[in-house]
């Protein structure tokens, strides 16, 4: 794989990473002020609903239909180029605008179907359908961030998108600490923070599209064909891109039933899941996309297939010793960053057993991430939609299996089982389509990569303290010993990978793999 493809991964990884430390400073802030009660769960359904749509519309279908016609219509010329973006942009604004004037008056309603155990519960209903009322414009700036983004992404300008969430986790991290005291119902600064959010990052990305003079001058263009081309792409990659967030909502409606606590529980273990997929997982699959649709659209199968084959290796040698750190040291990480003020040290054990239950997702969550791109590049959308048809029944049979005997640890279990089955799934079909064609030395390299991730659990194994140590512990003894252990670990993988012969460098060379 080109360097050039190695350094767009890394570059977005580094400002993912640095969004999503931010993330986690917001996460500890909300934690520290409203911890895992009723203002807690009433907010993070309120967010969850806006945020799972614009990962519907926008990061998933939309981005994954939108950036193969853009590489198509960029080998056509700049005119068509413009018109292209020209009558996307206007459609899906108009669009949008419907949607959230929509959302913004059904809000009440909304929340009897995407959390109805707040029915019995008048106050819990009320705030969150207020809370919704002011989080829902999200979707609409946030969306409109995303086709900017897509647009960055296709010229080869990955920095800046990658970057532009920091906006998101400085707002809610404002608004919770400045205006938070000031309002008669505190939580309702978060939902604030989400909308000044959304619209910040939208206006962020304005400068950098006149840059490369891709500004666009909306039209309404809902006959335009290659409008017409995405929006076949896009109707059933909304599902089929999108079935892990599909799943997590679900995940959301059924622990309304739940105790209080169980909605926060599973936002928390969460969201440490995400840091690593937002990492490693988006930053991969948001570079490989455009690669892809490139190579697709100039016939190059075999560079194509060799791209997916680096994606692949590259998710096992970062994404394994990552879960194993996940699994093993799930209470240490939620009672370091979060078991202040109102966040209790239940709360963070009960958190760390939904966590424990979505790391063992984390490797598939990774894999559809890169395997997805392989037909969505190729303008196939069909064959995802069907997995993910298969991949969702599933998860909610286990969700009402798992559920009834694990509580909101089984809701996670159950997702994490159908993330396995839908990157199972895709992997086979590209295979059996014959797109994705293994290097050599795969086998070679899996048995390679056992010894440096038996020596990272081991040393965990040997070195974690008790539960005790991490509950009694100050703010800076728990950073302090969560730091070593993490530094120990990476240093301990890192060199016995080197020792087993695995040449991390190679990847950046054209044409070479690891084995």
């Amino acid at each position: 794989m080109s360097e050039k493809l190695f350094k767009s991964t890394a570059i977005v990884s580094m400002m993912t990473f640095l969004s999503r430390i931010l993330g986690f400073v917001r996460d500890i802030v909300i934690a520290r002020l409203f911890g895992a009660g009723l203002g807690a769960d009433v907010f993070f359904v309120a967010f969850k609903i806006p945020n799972f749509l614009r990962r519907l519309f926008a990061e998933g279908a939309f981005s994954q239909a939108f950036i193969p016609v853009l590489a198509e219509y960029r080998q056509r010329g700049d005119k068509d180029l413009k018109q292209l973006i020209a009558s996307t942009s206007g459609t899906l604004a108009g669009i949008l605008f419907v949607i959230t004037a929509i959302g913004v008056l059904a809000a009440p309603i909304l929340i009897m179907v995407f959390a109805p155990g707040f029915i019995d519960n008048p106050h819990k209903l009320n705030l969150a359908g207020d809370l919704l009322k002011i989080t829902f414009p999200y979707l609409f700036f946030i969306s409109l961030t995303a086709l900017a983004g897509s647009i960055l992404n296709s010229f080869g300008k990955f920095a800046m998108p990658a970057f532009t969430p920091v906006f998101l986790n400085l707002s809610l991290i404002g608004c919770a600490v400045w205006l938070s005291p000031h309002l008669t119902e505190p939580v309702t600064a978060l939902a604030w923070g989400v909308f000044i959010g959304g619209v910040v990052q939208l206006l962020f990305q304005i400068p950098f599209l006149i840059k490369i003079g891709q500004l666009p001058k909306p039209r309404w263009g809902w006959k335009d064909s290659g409008v017409q081309k995405i929006l076949k792409l896009m109707i059933p990659a909304m599902f089929g891109v999108s079935v892990a967030q599909i799943n997590l909502l679900l995940d959301t409606l059924l622990a309304s039933f739940l105790v209080t606590g169980s909605i926060s529980w599973l936002y928390y273990s969460d969201r440490l899941v995400e840091f690593p997929l937002g990492v490693f997982g988006i930053a991969l699959s948001t570079v490989i996309l455009p690669s892809l649709s490139k190579k697709h659209a100039s016939a190059s199968k075999s560079e194509f297939s060799h791209t997916i084959d680096w994606a692949l290796r590259w998710v096992f040698i970062i994404a394994t010793p990552a879960t194993i750190g996940l699994a093993w040291l799930a209470e240490p990480l939620l009672v370091t960053l979060f078991q202040y003020g109102e966040f209790t040290p239940q709360d963070a054990h009960k958190a760390s057993l939904s966590l424990m239950a979505y790391s063992l997702g984390l490797l598939p969550f990774i894999f559809i991430k890169v395997l997805a791109p392989g037909y969505f590049a190729r303008q196939d959308t069909k064959t995802p939609v069907k997995i993910g048809i298969i991949a969702m029944v599933t998860n909610m049979i286990l969700n009402i299996i798992l559920m009834i005997h694990y509580a909101h640890v089984g809701l996670a279990l159950a997702t994490s089982l159908s993330a396995i089955l839908n990157a199972g799934l895709l992997y086979l079909g590209l295979r059996k389509l014959k797109v994705y064609q293994p290097d050599t030395g795969w086998g070679k390299f899996i048995i390679k990569l056992l010894l440096p991730n038996s020596g990272l659990l081991l040393l965990l194994f040997w070195l974690t303290p008790d539960s005790a140590a991490w509950i009694n512990g100050t703010v800076w003894q728990r950073s302090g010993m969560l730091f070593g252990l993490i530094a120990g670990a990476m240093a301990v993988y890192f060199t016995l990978l080197t020792i087993v012969g695995i040449n991390i460098k190679s990847l950046l060379k054209p044409n070479k793999v690891i084995t």
